[in-house]
C-alpha cells in the first residue's frame, strides 16, 4: 500500500495545476457571470491530453488511469469546478465509445473528441426518469438500417452545443435489459433542444433538454448490442462519480486555502482570527475531512482501475463522502469569511454554487446510499 505518487503522476498533476492557474482561474468569474462556455480553454486542455484521459492512445487518448484522472480533475476544479465538471462529462462519453464501441466507431468519433474539435454529452436523465433511470421512456424503434428515436432527455450538459450525444434509449421491454446506447450526431433531422436552463451554478457549461422527434439514427451508431445500454451507462457513472468527487475535492481545497489566508489577515479583538482556537479547530476539521475524502476517492479509483468486484460500491461511497464533505468545507470557508464570503468580489460563493449540484448528479447521494445499503444487505 503506497500512498505516494509516481514521477509521471506528479508531472501531470503539476501540468494540470499550471494550466488551471494560468488558463482557467483568471477567467472563471467572468465565465460564471456571463454564462460563457470557454471553448478555447477547453481545447487548450485537450492539447494537454485532458479530453481523453482514459481513452486509448490509438485514437488520440492519453491512456491514463482513473487515479490519474482524479488527480487531474482535482487540480482543474480548484480553478473552476463548472468547467472541470464538463471536461469530466466529455471524458465519460468518450470512454463509453472507446470501451464499448467497435473499431470503426472508435476511429470515426474519438480522434475529434480527444482534441475537443467535437464536444460530447451524456444523455440518460429524463423528465420522468431521474434516480429511477431504468424506467426511461425514450423509444428507439427499428426501421431497416435505422432506428427512429422519440423522447426527451433532461438537464444535459452541453445540450445544444455538443456535437456528439451518447443517448440511452429503450429498444426492448421494461426495465434495464430493454435499454440500448446510441450516438446521435448534431444536425441529425429530428434532433432539437429546449431552452438553456438558468442554474444556480455550473454556469460555464450550457444545459438544455435534448429532444428527439422521429429522429433517424443509423443502426451503425448503436454502441454495443441491443440491451447493453443500461450496463454501459452504469459503468460510465462509476468513473463519473470518482471524477465529480475529485472536482468537489478541488473546489473545497481552494476554499480551504482561501479561508486560511483570510483568517490570518482578518483582525478582530486585536488579533488575527486565525489565532482563536475556535478558528483553528474549524480549519483542522475542514482539512482532516478533506484528506479523508481524498483517500476514499483515490482508493475507489484504484479499485476501478483493477476491476475489483467491490469497485461500484466503493465509487458510491467515495462520491457520497467527497461531495458532502466538499460542500461542507466550502460552506465553512464562507462562514469564516463572514459577510465577505457572501459577495461576488470573493470567489467563495461561486464555489458554493458550483459544488452544491455535485450532491445531486452522477446519481444523487441518496441513490449512493441505496447502492451501498443493497450491497450490505443482499
Amino acid at each position: 500500500m503506497d500512498f505516494g505518487l509516481s514521477e509521471d503522476q506528479e508531472a501531470f498533476r503539476r501540468a494540470a495545476r499550471d494550466f488551471a492557474e494560468g488558463e482557467m482561474a483568471p477567467h472563471a468569474a467572468l465565465w460564471d457571470e456571463d454564462g460563457i462556455f470557454p471553448e478555447d480553454a477547453l481545447r487548450k486542455a485537450a492539447g494537454l491530453g485532458f479530453a481523453g484521459i482514459y481513452v486509448q492512445d490509438d485514437v488520440g487518448g492519453s491512456a491514463l488511469s482513473r487515479l490519474d484522472a482524479a488527480l487531474i480533475f482535482e487540480e482543474l476544479a480548484a480553478a473552476c469546478p463548472s468547467t472541470a465538471a464538463y471536461i469530466s462529462i466529455h471524458n465519460m462519453a468518450s470512454w463509453m465509445i472507446d470501451s464499448f464501441g467497435d473499431d470503426e466507431q472508435r476511429r470515426r468519433w474519438l480522434p475529434d473528441l480527444a482534441t475537443m474539435h467535437h464536444f460530447a454529452s451524456y444523455c440518460l436523465t429524463e423528465p420522468g426518469a431521474g434516480s429511477d433511470a431504468a424506467s426511461l421512456r425514450t423509444k428507439a424503434e427499428r426501421d431497416g438500417d435505422h432506428y427512429i428515436l422519440n423522447g426527451t432527455k433532461a438537464f444535459i450538459s452541453g445540450g445544444g452545443r455538443s456535437d456528439i450525444y451518447v443517448v440511452m434509449v429503450r429498444t426492448g421491454g421494461p426495465g434495464p435489459k430493454g435499454i440500448s446506447c446510441m450516438v446521435v450526431e448534431a444536425g441529425t433531422p429530428g434532433l432539437s433542444f429546449g431552452k438553456q436552463e438558468k442554474k444556480l451554478g455550473w454556469k460555464s457549461q450550457p444545459t438544455a433538454s435534448v429532444i428527439l422527434e422521429d429522429c433517424r439514427v443509423p443502426v451503425a451508431n448503436r454502441i454495443g448490442a441491443e440491451g447493453d445500454g443500461f450496463k454501459i451507462a452504469m459503468k460510465g457513472l462509476d468513473g463519473g462519480r470518482i471524477n465529480i468527487g475529485a472536482c468537489s475535492l478541488g473546489g473545497a481545497r481552494r476554499c480551504l486555502e482561501l479561508a486560511i489566508d483570510y483568517t490570518k489577515q482578518r483582525q478582530q479583538f486585536g488579533q488575527p482570527i486565525a489565532a482563536f482556537q475556535a478558528t483553528q479547530f474549524r480549519l483542522a476539521d475542514m482539512a482532516s475531512e478533506l484528506e479523508a475524502a481524498r483517500l476514499m476517492i483515490h482508493r475507489a479509483a484504484c479499485s476501478l482501475d483493477r476491476k475489483a468486484p467491490e469497485a461500484t460500491v466503493q465509487c458510491a461511497m467515495a462520491k457520497r463522502i467527497a461531495t458532502d464533505v466538499g460542500f461542507q468545507v466550502v460552506d465553512a470557508a464562507l462562514q469564516l469569511h463572514g459577510g465577505y464570503g457572501y459577495i461576488k468580489e470573493y470567489p467563495i460563493e461561486r464555489y458554493l454554487r458550483d459544488l452544491r449540484v455535485h450532491q445531486i448528479l452522477e446519481g444523487s447521494n441518496e441513490i449512493m446510499r441505496v447502492i451501498i445499503g443493497r450491497a450490505l444487505t443482499q
